[in-house]
């Protein structure tokens, strides 16, 4: 029984040991495919790479979606900091 327990744990150190070199593989995999995306001329319609982000098609101009979601994340930490603030002054 002792063994089995001992197995056990061996099995799982060694998944984790492996799933940890899957990642780091995989991760270096993802910027070589971007690399071979450029030189078949299929950048930036990358879909098959892992992870990948297309550039903004629109550099220095802030669209409709980034402003809304900029406004939301102000909302967002005006919230925070009044917290805060009430926090600090009750103490």
């Amino acid at each position: 029984s002792a063994l089995q327990v001992e197995n056990k744990q061996g099995e799982e150190a060694c998944s984790s040991a492996d799933l940890e070199h899957r990642m780091q593989l995989q991760n270096k995999l993802a910027g070589i495919c971007e690399d071979m995306c450029k030189e078949v001329g299929a950048y930036p319609k990358c879909a098959q790479c892992p992870d990948f982000m297309a550039p903004d098609s629109t550099p220095g101009v802030m669209t409709w979606d980034e402003l809304l979601e900029h406004m939301d994340n102000l909302v967002s930490w005006g919230q925070d900091e009044l917290k805060a603030w009430h926090k600090t002054a009750s103490a």
